[in-house]
């Protein structure tokens, strides 16, 4: 019995989803991925005819688990805008560090530019979510500008908290500290 053509394509985006976590982006060639799903070298190209096609496939899954968490993490809406911004960006920090190779991959600028990534189906949902609850929370300014200055922020403390930068400068023992000061920083200080 012969594997079907659409499990064989899942299997190989399964593959390269455990490879990734595992030993992170560098790992991600097709020969590894093929020898692996025990497959020839040459067959993932019948599904993915480049390389940035299977990366990209691999890179949907990530945005598909961190839509998820996102929206758990928003619950049923009835938290304050603010709240809900701190949810958010507390589970998109959460992933980031949690699933370092992943991230990584998700925010290659080859696969972004690529078009295959599919970057309107993917990231920019989530992106239009946190400008939406900005906008609840700072009316006043333009929301998609702070949304973007926030997510460049959020990004850059992924980055430098993964990295150990953030610990060794600021001798924060979790990432909560810093959170709460991009927030500030881009929504106001929260009242109360």
């Amino acid at each position: 019995m012969h594997e079907s053509e659409t499990g064989l394509r899942a299997r190989l985006v399964d593959v390269g989803v455990e490879l990734v976590a595992r030993e992170g982006v560098q790992a991600l060639t097709l020969r590894e991925i093929a020898r692996r799903a025990g497959v020839s070298h040459g067959a993932p190209r019948r599904y993915f005819p480049t390389h940035l096609e299977l990366l990209s496939a691999i890179a949907r899954r990530g945005f598909g688990e961190l839509a998820e968490r996102v929206a758990t993490a928003a619950g049923d809406g009835t938290a304050s805008p603010r709240a809900q911004v701190t949810r958010l960006a507390g589970a998109y920090l959460a992933f980031a560090l949690e699933h370092p190779g992943m991230y990584e991959l998700m925010f290659r600028h080859d696969l972004l530019e690529s078009g295959h990534l599919g970057l309107r189906d993917t990231s920019l949902p989530l992106f239009g979510r946190l400008v939406e609850l900005v906008g609840l929370v700072r009316p006043d300014l333009d929301a998609r500008l702070v949304a973007g200055a926030l997510w460049a922020n959020l990004h850059g403390i992924a980055q430098l908290w993964g990295w150990g930068s953030l610990q060794l400068a600021t001798g924060a023992e979790d990432f909560a500290p810093l959170l709460r000061s991009a927030l500030d920083a881009h929504l106001g200080q929260e009242d109360g």
